[in-house]
């Protein structure tokens, strides 16, 4: 992760007032930055107070303000069209800030969770990107420009963040979002213009994480927690001064390829058969320990388990298996390595260690796993019977391992640094005591940290990619949604401004999550003004939550804008559905977006239902005329609804004829 702690945040916030002589502006500006062409850009930041305060760029224009008595000041610079690079001169009283190669151009707020965060260099093993290598090696792309905002959280809004402007290459581009760079490679060839990407997602967070306490608090549902949070308010600052009493690791500048192999948390006591856990606390393995009291932890924590062994175990090779570890994990037996997983992306991937004959020892025996999750679920949490030590000479000789476990938190991970926690004292569980979880999992917390501090920087518009977080409540969804959108574009001050959104993708989530229903919920919100979704039912991959394409994710994204923002003609959505027609036994579905006409998969029309009165649904036979869809079905004589590609894991089969697919639906407003 490219990051910096709340810590920074905070005391860099209060830095700012007490030191009112220093000018400061927000991380948002920095050299390599693009401004919103033909605007007039805020500009804002921190003087002395009552200080003149004076923008000017070498394009000839300038604005003057006078800081109020808190030395707060913001101002408006009017920008020319597209172009540059240019230079943007700060200054107050004697203090002077310089801001070199200055593009002007059209600027995009990317956001939502691990799909849009999902690096162009993807997450291998498993989470791969299609094309990555070759479209990183041709990233000398110096009209583009990116800035990712650090993962932090908050409980109160911040006025800043960490990151920084850079200009697109090979090195910046591999560890930026691959749909937000597809999105703007697209923009930037159609346009031929300078395009600036704001970055700001987190893996696995909600909407709700997304949106300000103010809106949020209209929704019964989370009020809730918003009376919670005030109640608490100053909490993660709180929380922050408690972890600043031990000693650091950052990861935060270490190469992606290495950032988490070989880390020392001097916690190498952890692993020895003679250690003392009695203080630790237990643990019924496999679970992820969010379900557990730990909560929502991110960091290291040890796991030990004691076993005892027959006197025929002893000095024979034996195979240990300990199921999927979320993420990385150091191995150990008796006091000795024997296996390790220390990359991102291994996250599903069992682990299975063998056991050298000279470690194992009649009698006590010990297992320790070291576990370091960065975010998102943590643990062991495969399935009791993937947890077992067995001879692979007598492998009916099988020791399950299910079951209680100690374990320690050694160190919490905290937007790229790790706190590293003495190994006695049992010292996490001396944590301040606080209302509701500090997460990023955690109601308005992203959006106090990641979205405001971006407030009101001039932007085009934004794109997202969420929604597989918040498939457990998808009508809730159809009202959080828009607020959060409204929210956004009410906090900008910049009028309905473009919002293009992901309908999220085919994918096993389980017979308990009906993520079709969230598909239909994104495509309903189309309601709300200057809104656009790109369909990804064909590209995704129902046995991976992370599909390999963000090429046409990205280029789909931008067929809205194209169309819709810079008025290009163009087919930029596959069918939408529109209406339907009953004539006997028959059902005709009309759509919307047929571009120069409708065509079936190359398998056919496949994923229609019909029902009647009775509600039942049943496959049914489609077929194309002109720009409708037939279907019947010969178990339904009278129908009244028709639904298409309605469960987790229906890929596409109805498209335009310029390849871009339709969106799942529904004609009918039952209760599930």
């Amino acid at each position: 992760m490219r990051a910096t702690i709340i810590q920074i945040a905070l005391i860099g916030i209060l830095m700012m007032i007490t030191q009112s002589n220093a000018l400061t502006l927000p991380a948002i500006f920095s050299d390599h930055m693009v401004l919103q062409q033909k605007c007039a850009a805020p500009f804002w930041g921190l003087a002395a107070a009552g200080e003149q305060v004076t923008v000017s760029a070498d394009w000839g224009k300038s604005a003057q303000t006078q800081a109020d008595p808190q030395g707060r000041w913001q101002l408006r610079l009017p920008t020319p069209k597209a172009g540059g690079p240019y230079r943007i001169t700060v200054r107050a009283g004697r203090e002077e800030k310089m801001f070199s190669d200055v593009l002007i151009g059209e600027v995009w707020l990317c956001s939502g969770q691990s799909n849009m965060e999902m690096p162009l260099m993807g997450w291998p093993p498993h989470d791969l990107i299609e094309g990555s290598e070759q479209a990183i090696r041709n990233a000398h792309l110096p009209m583009i420009r990116l800035f990712t905002v650090a993962h932090a959280v908050s409980d109160v809004p911040l006025t800043d963040c960490s990151g920084a402007w850079s200009r697109c290459s090979p090195q910046t581009a591999a560890g930026f979002s691959a749909t937000a760079f597809f999105f703007g490679r697209t923009l930037n060839e159609k346009l031929n213009i300078p395009i600036g990407l704001i970055h700001s997602s987190w893996g696995g967070t909600p909407a709700q994480s997304w949106t300000s306490a103010e809106f949020l608090q209209t929704m019964p549902d989370f009020k809730p927690m918003i009376e919670k949070i005030e109640q608490g308010r100053g909490m993660t600052e709180q929380y922050q001064k408690w972890l600043t009493q031990f000693s650091t690791l950052s990861v935060a500048d270490r190469p992606e390829e290495t950032r988490w192999t070989k880390l020392d948390f001097n916690d190498a006591a952890c692993c020895r058969t003679d250690l003392a856990d009695s203080e630790w606390q237990t643990m019924n393995l496999p679970v992820y320990w969010e379900q557990t009291e730990l909560g929502e932890f991110d960091g290291a924590v040890w796991f030990r388990k004691t076993i005892e062994l027959p006197a025929e175990w002893a000095g024979k090779e034996a195979v240990l298996e300990l199921g999927p570890i979320d993420d990385m994990d150091r191995t150990f037996f008796n006091g000795e390595l024997v296996g390790s997983h220390e990359k991102v992306g291994f996250w599903q991937t069992p682990r299975t260690y063998t056991i050298p004959a000279s470690l194992l020892r009649e009698g006590r025996n010990v297992i320790a796993v070291r576990c370091v999750d960065n975010l998102g679920g943590g643990g062991l949490f495969g399935k009791p019977e993937q947890m077992r030590l067995y001879l692979p000479s007598a492998p009916e000789k099988t020791l399950s391992l299910a079951g209680a476990w100690k374990y320690l938190p050694v160190a919490e991970f905290r937007s790229g640094i790790f706190y590293l926690f003495p190994l006695t004292g049992n010292i996490f569980q001396t944590h301040p005591q606080v209302p509701v979880q500090i997460s990023a999992y955690t109601p308005t917390f992203l959006y106090n940290a990641m979205i405001a501090p971006l407030i009101p920087y001039a932007i085009r518009g934004a794109i997202w990619y969420q929604g597989e977080s918040n498939t457990g409540n998808p009508r809730q969804y159809r009202t959080l949604f828009p607020l959060m959108i409204q929210n956004w574009r009410q906090n900008w001050g910049l009028g309905d401004f473009p919002f293009y959104y992901v309908q999220i993708a085919p994918w096993e989530y389980g017979k308990e999550t009906r993520s079709q229903e969230l598909r239909d919920v994104q495509r309903q919100c189309l309601d709300v003004p200057n809104s656009g979704m790109a369909v990804t039912l064909d590209i995704g991959n129902p046995q991976n939550i992370h599909p390999a394409n963000k090429l046409d994710v990205g280029r789909r994204l931008a067929l809205w804008a194209l169309a819709k923002t810079y008025k290009k003609k163009m087919v930029f959505s596959g069918p939408l559905f529109q209406r339907i027609h009953i004539q006997g036994d028959q059902i005709k579905v009309y759509f919307d977006h047929c571009g120069t006409g409708l065509a079936a998969g190359p398998s056919g029309l496949h994923h229609f239902e019909i029902a009647g009165v009775d509600r039942r649904f049943y496959p049914a036979q489609a077929s194309l005329a002109k720009n409708q869809v037939i279907v019947t079905a010969k178990e339904v004589k009278h129908p009244v609804a028709v639904r298409y590609a309605w469960s987790n894991t229906a890929e596409a089969s109805l498209f335009n004829k310029e390849g871009l697919p339709a969106s799942s639906f529904r004609s009918d407003d039952w209760p599930e």
